[in-house]
């Protein structure tokens, strides 16, 4: 164990909203790919980390009064890392609850609805009959889109001009929707102004640039 916080991870949503939060945070941190195809996250190593055996998860390695930290679920290490650092989570009360609100509807709502939009509309057998929940999470994502594009009318970022880890955590899901599940057609992305304009300006940034690729699928063997 070194000083650096250890990242166990892959490029997906909730893999990379920590990964960014790492680069922009300028934490130094080794990267290691958790390959859910071949079982990485069934193995003892890791699920004496995550007891869910999902990623992300990190370890600090001096985050318990020097001795190592173990912090599972992408929500709870943004807050943490957030914390250690004292950066991207607002001291002032109101626009820390915003912050925490919109975290907390990117994990609760965003998140979970397009990952089953993704798996209802890509990854179930041909002869079944997914119809109700496809459109389900489909009318949903919908309806969550309309929501962030509406909010950031006027704003530099989620919460105005100050760029926040609800930045970080949202993001990652509006890339993966119109370029993992190619998607955009299907829900008229082009027509989202807002959230275009602000996930340009995100990934404009060198640190969330490299960070989305940290991890890569494609890089696994």
């Amino acid at each position: 164990m070194t000083h650096r916080v250890q990242l166990y991870s892959l490029a997906t949503p909730n893999g990379q909203k920590v990964a960014i939060a790492l680069e922009e945070m300028a934490l130094e941190y080794d990267a290691h790919a958790v390959d859910s195809c071949v079982g990485d996250q069934f193995v003892e190593e890791f699920l004496s980390i995550n007891p869910n055996n999902k990623i992300p998860a990190i370890v600090d390695p001096v985050g318990d009064h020097g001795q190592p930290h173990a912090v599972m679920e992408s929500g709870a290490i943004l807050i943490y890392l957030a914390e250690k650092t004292g950066l991207f989570l607002p001291q002032d009360a109101i626009r820390r609850s915003q912050t925490l609100q919109w975290l907390c509807w990117q994990i609760g709502g965003l998140g979970p609805m397009l990952a089953q939009y993704g798996h209802f509309s890509y990854s179930v057998p041909v002869d079944e009959d997914v119809s109700y929940a496809q459109a389900r999470y489909r009318d949903e994502t919908q309806h969550l889109l309309n929501v962030l594009e509406k909010h950031l009318e006027g704003k530099v970022y989620i919460i105005g001009d100050e760029l926040t880890i609800a930045d970080f955590a949202i993001m990652p899901w509006i890339v993966c929707l119109e370029q993992h599940f190619q998607a955009g057609a299907v829900f008229g992305l082009d027509q989202y102004t807002n959230i275009k304009r602000w996930v340009e300006r995100l990934l404009a940034r060198p640190a969330t640039a490299r960070a989305m690729t940290v991890c890569a699928l494609e890089s696994l063997p």
